[in-house]
């Protein structure tokens, strides 16, 4: 019997990546074939990102490429919330849905292809789902959309309020995914630390036994798996503070993605962020004294409207003082429908710049401070790649993708998946050499 074939372009984060492997899973059970190029398809899939400005226009290049490759594309995703917008470049498309609109990605397709009758010898799907992910890592999305509404985002407006998933149901996929061979888990969402709070934290049941739907409770569940779990995204709510045991005794990585976008108070009210900069900087120290190892990595946003030299000054000084690990920089822009662009004084362009570039220099040298100090240090790496000359592995400190690599030169025997102990032989300003121990 021959399947109809479909195309499929992942853009965005990887809570985006989640949504992608999701509606890849369900079209793998109707009996659909996913192809790599745009003329082996009979139709097209998009799955946008609309987050920056800079990604809208990633998003309506790549549904303007598909459509002159191709000719039958469906978008969804975060762009296909502003329907209009898309509508205005590229009138052509077939159907557009919002993020998460996995049954209605679906309607589209089996309107333009036909769902194919059942064949269980095609249709067979791995337990854990279609994954875009090697196979020693996966994404595990635990809640949808964001209660905050912060004035440079417009996330809320395109994936709704938050919606936690039930506790159980996430246990169930973590399992499978364990089962499959996976070695590193990375939990995410638009906010992990709210994890249940649309709930009131209710009583869910796993293997049998009662879980509270709360961020601890949901870690010390994913902590009997015996694998790496990897926290993003989290909001720094005081019970953070109940994660840190669990990592400094070796059962969570030590490792906390906190997005604080900035330390000036006045600016941080402008852009309606939880938290207290001074307060946080206790919160951390604390948090080190308990797990000396813990990795702290963060974004942050210069340039927002309003920010004068002297609040810009106010972030650097807490650069110095927090020594974060791991940290990006955005240059601010605005984004059609936030709250932020309505606000007075907007700063320059080449004012933006140079603060960036200041900001990347001191946060650099910071980095590279702290990686110094892991030379001669022994850590255990998972290895991602393996080549002829040699392997690039993550130690706990390094989430795929967005932190650096250890290099090591010698691959024998080695294989992407494997849990090997090195010892650090140099580092540069993000990235770390190590030898293999024996």
């Amino acid at each position: 019997m021959s399947q109809p074939k479909v195309g499929f372009v992942s853009l965005g984060c990887p809570k985006n990546l989640v949504d992608s492997e999701r509606i890849l899973t369900q079209l793998k059970s109707d009996g659909y074939q996913i192809v790599p190029t745009y003329h082996d398809a009979e139709l097209v899939i998009v799955n946008t990102c609309g987050f920056i400005d800079s990604a809208v226009q990633e998003s309506l290049d790549t549904i303007g490429e598909a459509l002159a490759e191709n000719g039958k594309v469906i978008v969804t995703g975060c762009l296909g919330a502003r329907e209009d917008e898309i509508r205005q470049v590229h009138p052509n498309v077939l159907g557009i849905t919002g993020p998460h609109a996995y049954e209605n990605v679906l309607q589209q397709v089996h309107s333009v292809i036909p769902k194919p009758k059942y064949d269980p010898f095609t249709m067979l799907v791995p337990d854990q789902g279609v994954k875009l992910t090697p196979r020693h890592y996966a994404y595990l999305k635990i809640s949808e959309g964001c209660n905050h509404r912060c004035t440079f985002c417009i996330i809320p407006s395109m994936r709704g309020d938050l919606v936690s998933r039930p506790i159980g149901e996430v246990l169930d996929e973590a399992q499978r995914l364990k089962n499959a061979g996976v070695k590193e888990l990375l939990v995410i969402s638009q906010d992990t630390s709210a994890y249940g709070v649309d709930v009131k934290h209710r009583i869910g049941f796993w293997n049998g036994q009662p879980v509270k739907t709360d961020m601890l409770a949901l870690c010390q569940a994913l902590t009997e798996l015996g694998i790496w779990v990897r926290l993003h995204y989290v909001y720094p709510y005081p019970h953070v503070d109940q994660v840190i045991p669990l990592m400094a005794e070796g059962k969570l990585l030590p490792y906390l993605d906190i997005p604080f976008q900035h330390a000036s108070p006045r600016i941080l009210k402008l852009m309606k962020r939880p938290g207290q900069a001074e307060r946080t900087l206790e919160r951390i120290k604390k948090w080190r004294a308990i797990c000396p190892e813990l990795t702290i990595r963060s974004t942050f946003i210069v340039g927002f409207p309003g920010e004068t030299e002297e609040d810009f000054q106010m972030l650097l000084d807490w650069l110095q003082e927090a020594q974060l690990d791991r940290v990006g920089c955005f240059k601010y822009s605005p984004i059609d429908g936030a709250k932020a662009n309505e606000l007075p004084d907007p700063v320059p362009e080449e004012v933006k710049e140079e603060r960036y570039h200041r900001f990347m220099q001191t946060q650099q040298a910071i980095s590279a401070a702290r990686l110094e100090r892991k030379v001669g240090q022994q850590l255990t790496i998972l290895i991602d790649e393996v080549s002829a000359e040699g392997a690039v592995g993550r130690s706990a400190a390094d989430a795929p993708e967005i932190d650096g690599v250890v290099y090591l030169d010698n691959s024998a025997d080695l294989s992407p998946g494997m849990l090997v102990p090195v010892k650090v032989t140099r580092t540069d300003a993000y990235d770390l050499w190590a030898e293999r121990l024996v």
